[in-house]
């Protein structure tokens, strides 16, 4: 265990940091398969701007990597781009 004060500041920070970047990481899994799912064109690309947005805002935070972030996008809009 760490002896010194920051030493515990700094566990303490990086706990409550890993299971906000866990939940927002799994809250972006979750809104991209449900993209993935759709069948319906103006849904879907209705849905689509409010995930792209949330995708680049934590591929800026590193939540999830820059590349990631756009790798996704793209593949959605192609997804979209797919559905008649």
């Amino acid at each position: 265990m760490a002896n010194h004060k920051s030493s515990l500041k700094r566990i303490r920070q990086t706990e409550k940091r890993r299971l906000e970047n866990r939940y927002w990481a799994k809250t972006a899994r979750n809104a991209v398969r449900r993209v993935r799912k759709m069948e319906n064109k103006e849904e879907a690309l209705t849905a689509y701007n409010k995930v792209s947005a949330l995708l680049q805002r934590l591929g800026r935070k590193n939540v999830i990597s820059k590349n990631k972030a756009s790798n996704l996008c793209s593949r959605l809009m192609l997804h979209i781009n797919k559905l008649a």
